[in-house]
């Protein structure tokens, strides 16, 4: 998991070092994601539901209505309790697309699609911690972006993947 920060962090930094194209920065929470809705633990039995996603990411304008960049998804969920209680942690880092198809002077609509992998870190009571891949996606039809300041704006999103089926968040430009 280091690995993933410091490869984001180093993404950021480029992207505040970056003066020929806009950047921003995002922060999300998602609610059920690709996690719980597919088989992404390794077919243990009896896996709660997930709290959730948290996601940060950074993108950048590289056309008139198109942003492009990378995302890290971090989500956690347990077995129910017992003698086997185990936990398993959720990493998913995806290259994201965004579209912008409709604006006006309060809000942009957009489409956003995200691919990439999903580590899921298994850690079972009684046994070693291992690793399993998994194919990630986020594909979101509907997504509103609202300004609130000069640089920060809010955002919702409503889609599936590995970010959540509906998503809330920030945007902090560069």
């Amino acid at each position: 998991m280091k690995k993933y920060l410091l490869v984001l962090v180093v993404i950021i930094a480029t992207a505040l070092s970056s003066q020929a194209q806009k950047a921003e920065l995002y922060f999300g929470y998602g609610g059920y994601t690709q996690m719980d809705a597919t088989n992404m633990h390794d077919d243990w039995h009896g896996v709660n539901t997930a709290w959730g996603a948290v996601t940060m990411g950074v993108n950048f304008n590289v056309a008139r209505k198109f942003w492009l960049g990378p995302s890290y998804t971090i989500s956690s969920c347990t077995t129910k309790g017992g003698p086997d209680h185990s936990s398993i942690l959720y990493n998913a880092v995806m290259l994201n697309g965004r579209y912008q198809y409709w604006n006006n002077s309060v809000v942009r609509l957009y489409a956003h699609v995200g691919l990439g992998v999903e580590i899921s870190h298994m850690m079972p009571k009684h046994g070693d911690s291992y690793n399993k891949a998994y194919f990630a996606y986020q594909f979101t039809p509907l997504g509103a972006e609202a300004a609130i300041g000069r640089n920060v704006s809010l955002f919702g999103e409503l889609g599936f993947g590995a970010q959540g089926l509906l998503q809330v968040g920030f945007r902090f430009g560069l």
